[in-house]
């Protein structure tokens, strides 16, 4: 695949309307996401399409695409928190940047670049594929506007993944005003993966605003081969936890699990140098790693039921979010006003669930404190 320069294509039409900006290949043996996106402006050149608003995409880790690499020095995608952003611009007078350094400054000024021209919302998609096979699924940081956004994808939702890792592109963009998701499009080097790409990408055109679905016959084609591809999967499912790894645990995955699987209680998944990994209960496999680099060996997740997600919007509707900093031991971040902090004993007295409802998904433990943290959007 050759690829020359950064953006891989953009469209403005006459007529205001939203921005579209996609990011393809954020890791570099991750080409997919590009090849489709070329078929998507193949076909908006031919004129038939009446456009609104700006579509613009953007190679991720270019020099990793070129050597069809994940990462050259660390991974783009685990990078783009409010600390390192503001180290690498103060280093980057210095000369002092790695191969993934230059790329994330380079990102920052061209997507920065489409959101200071937009003439409406802007949207952002971050596109990739997994070592596993597997059906697509789409996942984002668990805002009102991004589950709205997401509804129109008829594969499944994956709520939770994104607050579990640090420093993701698309969290980042979330807080700077964007509607964002994140799609695993499948198996890398698998040819439907680029149809499915593809098809998520007239989908969100139209969803987005950009285009109009009842004029353009290739969004319903698209929903039609993404909901042939579900087969049954739920359609919409948490993160429950993360199976972080080293390279010093000598993590192997067992072969055959896709990229949603279901596994039983006490199901072998994987090993590592203390022995076997089984199941702990019945549930979901989410994004195995059969690859050499990754920083998760799998997530586990389970099924959300429509009653929960009714349950959830109401709750957001009617504010609830705002008494939460009232319960005994729950303290609100004066910094981070979407930040929840609670001690760890006082936690105990809390289902998770409560804040899982209201958005907080992002867990992580200082000492004698728990924090909990909702996507700001």
């Amino acid at each position: 695949m050759l690829l020359e320069q950064r953006e891989i294509g953009r469209v403005a039409a006459a007529e205001p309307g939203p921005t579209l900006v996609v990011i393809a290949g954020v890791h570099g043996n991750e080409p997919a996401g590009i090849e489709a996106a070329r078929r998507i402006f193949a076909r908006l050149e031919s004129g038939k399409f009446p456009l609104r608003g700006e579509l613009v995409v953007y190679a991720g880790n270019l020099a990793s695409l070129r050597k069809n690499v994940r990462y050259q020095n660390k991974d783009l995608n685990r990078v783009w928190t409010e600390p390192r952003v503001t180290d690498l611009r103060s280093r980057e007078s210095e000369g002092e940047l790695d191969a993934e350094d230059g790329e994330q400054l380079e990102l920052l000024e061209v997507i920065g670049a489409a959101i200071n021209r937009a003439r409406g919302q802007v949207h952002l998609a971050d596109l990739h594929t997994t070592s596993a096979a597997g059906i697509p699924f789409i996942l984002f940081g668990d805002t009102v506007a991004q589950r709205h956004f997401a509804s129109v994808f008829p594969i499944p939702i994956v709520l939770g993944l994104e607050e579990q890792v640090d420093g993701v592109l698309s969290s980042y963009w979330t807080r700077r005003g964007c509607v964002t998701f994140a799609v695993e499009g499948g198996q890398h080097d698998d040819p439907i993966t680029t149809d499915s790409l593809e098809a998520v990408l007239w989908l969100a055109l139209a969803q987005a605003g950009l285009i109009s679905a009842a004029r353009t016959p290739e969004v319903a084609r698209a929903g039609a081969l993404l909901e042939q591809q579900r087969r049954g999967l739920p359609r919409v499912l948490e993160v429950v936890s993360r199976r972080a790894i080293s390279a010093e645990d000598s993590f192997r995955m067992e072969p055959g699990f896709r990229n949603i699987d279901h596994a039983r209680q006490g199901q072998l998944l994987a090993h590592d140098r203390t022995g076997e990994i089984r199941a702990p209960e019945d549930g979901l496999v989410i994004m195995p790693l059969y690859q050499g680099l990754g920083g998760e060996g799998y997530f586990w997740g389970r099924e959300v039921s429509p009653a929960r997600l009714r349950m959830s919007d109401v709750l957001r509707r009617l504010g609830v979010e705002r008494l939460l900093g009232l319960l005994p031991g729950v303290a609100r971040d004066p910094q981070h006003p979407s930040r929840l902090i609670l001690g760890n004993r006082v936690a105990r007295l809390y289902p998770l669930e409560i804040f899982h409802l209201l958005g907080y998904r992002r867990m992580r433990k200082h000492g004698d404190e728990l924090s909990l943290e909702r996507q700001a959007g």
